[in-house]
C-alpha cells in the first residue's frame, strides 16, 4: 500500500493509556512546546533543508494519517498540537518527541538508517509517545516545577545529549542527571510506544519489519557500549523485553526477509551525511569512493548513494566540474526510478546554482512543484532579476503553509526586488511569527505601519489593513508570552 493510499477506519476500544490523568491540559502542553521550539529555531544546528524536510515530512504525514484512522490520535490532540518535525545538523543518532506535538530528528539518524521503513519506525515510536500523552505525564511528575523551568530542563537535556557540559550553562542550579531523566520514558511507556508505533507501520505504507531492523541497529550499538554517537539509546534504552516483543509480532513461519534499500532513500541518507558537516577529509574520502576496486559490482542503491555523495561533496568543495560528472553518473544509475531521478535533477540544479549559473539551474529543475523545486526556482529567478515569475507560486504556498518561515522570507525578497517594500516588510514579519519570535514580528509589523502612512496606493491600503490586524494579534501573543515568563 502506498503512503498516500486511503486508510480504512478501524474501530478501537476505549482503553485507558499510560498517559491518561495528566495534570497538563493540551493547551498548556502546546504552549510549553512552543516555548521550547522557539529556542531550537535559534540553535545553529537547526537546518531547513527542503529536500530532507520534504522526505521526512512525507513519512511523518503518512503515520499521522494512520494514527487518525486507527483512533490513536484524538481530534483534540490533532487540532491543538503542532505536528511539526525539526531537523538538527548533529551527526549523532537521535530523535526526540517534545511537548505539543513537535519532533526533533538529527541528520545522524537519517544518515545511518538503511531503509525508509527503519526511519519510519523511529518516527512512529516518537509519535506514539505524543498521542499517548507520555510526555505530559512525565511533566506532571515535575508538578512542583514551573512550566518555564520544565522547558529549560528539557532544553538542557537536549543540549547535554550533544555536549554534557552545556547543560550547566543553560539551567542554573540543576543537575544534568535529573534533567536527562526528564526525557527518559518508563519501560512501560517504551513498550506501549513500540506496540502502537508498530501497529501504524503497515497502514501507513511501511514494512513493519523496519521496526525489527532498527532494533538490530540499536542492539549492535548497545553491544559496542555506545561511545556517545547514539544518544537515542540513552533516552530510549533498549531492553530484551522490547526486542522480544517486536520479534514476536513478526508474521509466523520464520524471519521476514529484509526490505531492500530504495534508491531514493539511499540518496537522501547520503545527503544527510554530507550536510551534517563531517569535515573536509570525510568529504574527500567519499568523493574517491566511486573509484574504488569493485565499486561497479555494488548494488544500485549503494552506487546511487556514492555518486550522490560525491556530487554534493564536490559541490561543497567548489569543484563543480567533478560535481557535474558525478551527478551525470548518478543519473545513469537511477534511470527508470521516477522518485530517485527527481532527486538527481534537484541535485543538478543545486550544483549549477552553487556554481553561480542560475539560468543553467532553471533548465535542470524538474517540472514538479514541490517545496524543494519552489525554493530552488525562487533563488535562481531572484539572481537573474525575474522575481515576478515566482511571486504567485510563493503566495499560494504560504496560504496553505502559513508556518513556512523560509517561504515567507523568500516572498519578502521577491516583493523587495519588485519595488513593493510594504509587502516585503509584512512577509518578513510573517517569517518571524512562523518561528514564534513575536517580538521581531511586532517590530516588522510596526515598520510596515510606518511605511503605509507614507503611501497613497490603493493596494498598499489593503496591505496596511492586513498589517494592522496581524500586529494586534502579535501584540496579544507577545503579551501572553511575557506573562508566562
Amino acid at each position: 500500500m502506498g503512503a498516500g493510499a486511503a486508510l480504512p477506519a478501524v474501530a478501537q476500544p476505549s482503553l485507558p493509556t499510560l498517559g491518561d490523568g495528566s495534570a497538563l491540559t493540551t493547551g498548556e502542553e502546546r504552549r510549553l512546546g512552543d516555548r521550547i521550539i522557539r529556542e531550537l529555531y535559534r540553535d545553529p544546528d537547526y537546518i531547513d533543508d527542503p529536500v530532507l524536510v520534504e522526505y521526512v515530512q512525507g513519512l511523518w504525514q503518512a503515520l499521522l494519517a494512520a494514527a487518525r484512522a486507527r483512533g490513536e490520535l484524538s481530534p483534540e490532540l490533532d487540532e491543538r498540537f503542532a505536528w511539526e518535525v525539526l531537523l538538527g545538523r548533529d551527526r549523532t543518532v537521535n530523535a526526540f518527541a517534545l511537548p505539543g506535538g513537535y519532533l526533533g530528528v538529527h541528520l545522524g539518524l537519517i544518515g545511518v538508517v538503511a531503509t525508509r521503513d527503519e526511519l519510519a519506525s523511529v518516527l512512529a515510536h516518537e509519535l506514539s509517545h505524543v498521542t499517548q500523552r507520555h510526555i505530559s505525564r512525565l511533566i506532571a511528575q515535575q508538578s512542583r516545577q514551573t512550566p518555564l523551568l520544565v522547558g529549560a530542563m528539557v532544553l538542557a537535556a537536549l543540549a547535554a545529549s550533544k555536549n554534557p557540559g552545556a547543560a550547566q550553562a543553560m539551567v542554573v542550579g540543576g543537575q544534568a542527571v535529573a534533567m536527562q531523566n526528564q526525557l527518559n520514558f518508563s519501560r512501560d511507556m517504551e513498550r506501549e510506544a513500540d506496540r502502537i508505533g508498530y501497529g501504524l507501520m503497515e497502514p501507513s505504507g511501511f514494512a513493519p519489519q523496519g521496526f525489527v531492523g532498527m532494533f538490530d541497529k540499536l542492539q549492535q550499538a548497545n553491544r559496542l557500549n555506545d561511545n556517545g554517537s547514539w544518544p537515542y539509546l540513552r533516552s530510549h534504552p533498549l531492553t530484551t523485553q522490547r526486542m522480544a516483543d517486536m520479534q514476536s509480532r513478526l508474521p509466523p513461519g520464520g524471519a521476514v526477509q529484509p526490505v531492500a534499500p530504495g534508491l531514493e532513500h539511499a540518496m537522501v541518507a547520503a545527503r544527510a551525511r554530507v550536510l551534517s558537516n563531517p569535515g573536509v577529509d570525510a568529504l574527500r574520502l567519499w568523493i574517491a569512493e566511486p573509484q574504488s576496486t569493485g565499486f561497479a559490482s555494488q548494488p544500485a542503491a549503494r552506487r546511487a548513494a556514492a555518486w550522490y555523495t560525491a556530487a554534493l561533496a564536490s559541490s561543497q568543495l567548489r569543484d563543480f566540474a567533478a560535481a557535474r560528472t558525478a551527478q551525470a553518473k548518478l543519473d545513469e544509475v537511477v534511470r527508470g526510478d521516477a522518485a530517485a531521478h527527481r532527486q538527481s535533477q534537484r541535485l543538478a540544479a543545486e550544483i549549477e546554482l552553487a556554481a553561480g549559473l542560475p539560468e543553467a539551474a532553471l533548465q535542470r529543475l524538474p517540472q514538479e512543484t514541490g517545496r524543494p523545486e519552489l525554493v530552488l526556482r525562487t533563488q535562481a529567478l531572484l539572481r537573474v532579476g525575474r522575481p515576478a515569475e515566482v511571486t504567485g507560486a510563493l503566495q499560494t504556498w504560504v496560504v496553505t503553509h502559513p508556518h513556512d518561515a523560509a517561504a515567507w522570507q523568500l516572498l519578502a525578497s521577491a516583493w523587495q526586488a519588485q519595488g513593493q517594500p510594504l509587502r516585503a516588510v509584512r512577509a518578513e514579519a510573517e517569517s518571524h511569527a512562523a518561528r514564534y519570535d513575536y517580538a521581531a514580528a511586532v517590530d516588522r509589523f510596526k515598520a510596515g505601519q510606518d511605511l503605509a502612512r507614507k503611501s497613497s496606493s490603493a493596494a498598499d491600503y489593503i496591505e496596511a489593513s492586513i498589517i494592522d490586524t496581524r500586529l494586534r494579534a502579535m501584540e496579544l501573543l507577545l503579551k501572553e508570552q511575557a506573562a508566562e515568563r
